[in-house]
């Protein structure tokens, strides 16, 4: 079990999705992209990892956000090793300073990541481990790149000697814990992320209320409906657009990526609900699956 740690949009969805092959975690260029706790699965030679990939440590406004920061410290509480991700810059910001307190509290080793190898020099990477190795034991330092793949096989053979005997969590073949109808929810909310204003997503929650799938084994054709869920009567206009032309295109681009997922065709409609204040309640935040930690 591998928590990866770090920062707000330091990039641990792009990496758990190139570990994995698949793409289980969304992504987004706005901070606090991930709010659920998810596991990626990465079977290498014998060896299974369970990749635990966490929110971004920040500090809570809403139940939401103490939902998401309880998931982040629960992570690396559980795990058997983490992966701290920072970006190639020669000194730790309050994020990572915390998280390796958090290491240090629970025991947890660690393996230092440095993402976006392919945007700096040799030289000042050498800086990055410099710092770090000041500031914590890491059992190692490994430059990657998420986006490239570039120094993927090194890290995972890092992580392969926290491994020990035991039988798999998971079968071959499975990527991820969570359910269909969590993913393609998850895949719906990235495009709101894509393509909205940064105030609207982050108040916005997916919900699907309709799965079925139909026709043969040779043509599966597969039926979601998706309810959209946000705060403000302002928000939903935004949401549907001008003739309904944003929530199209939301749509539009939500069922590319689920057909990819799903392998098979897909009938997605969308509705868009105000639920002021959703939130902050306790009872909504259950129903939308966001529970587990509160």
């Amino acid at each position: 079990m591998i928590a990866i740690a770090g920062r707000p949009n330091v990039g641990k969805s792009t990496l758990i999705n190139a570990l994995t092959g698949e793409k289980i975690a969304i992504v987004s260029d706005k901070p606090q992209t991930t709010r659920n706790r998810i596991f990626g699965v990465v079977n290498s030679e014998g060896t299974q990892l369970v990749l635990i990939d966490t929110p971004g440590i920040h500090k809570p406004r809403t139940k939401l956000g103490e939902y998401m920061a309880g998931a982040a410290r629960g992570g690396v509480a559980d795990a058997d090793a983490a992966m701290l991700l920072v970006e190639p810059i020669a000194a730790a910001g309050t994020p990572e300073t915390f998280l390796m307190e958090r290491l240090r509290e629970t025991g947890t080793p660690a393996v230092l990541v440095i993402n976006k190898l392919d945007t700096v020099k040799k030289e000042e990477l050498l800086r990055v481990i410099a710092a770090y190795s000041e500031a914590h034991p890491f059992a190692a330092a490994v430059p990657v790149s998420a986006k490239t793949g570039d120094g993927l096989g090194a890290l995972v053979g890092e992580l392969k000697k926290f491994a020990s005997d035991g039988p798999a969590l998971f079968p071959d073949g499975v990527v991820t814990d969570q359910p269909e109808k969590q993913i393609i929810s998850e895949l719906v909310r990235e495009k709101l992320l894509l393509c909205l204003r940064r105030e609207v997503p982050h108040g916005a929650a997916v919900e699907i209320t309709k799965f079925s799938e139909r026709g043969s084994a040779d043509d599966p054709v597969i039926d979601v409906d998706a309810e959209i869920y946000c705060e403000k009567a302002s928000h939903k206009g935004m949401i549907i657009g001008k003739n309904g032309a944003m929530l199209k295109k939301i749509g539009q681009l939500a069922r590319l990526d689920i057909e990819r997922f799903m392998g098979a065709r897909v009938f997605l409609t969308t509705w868009v609900k105000v639920r002021e204040g959703w939130r902050d309640s306790e009872s909504q935040l259950r129903g939308l699956g966001y529970s587990e930690n509160m």
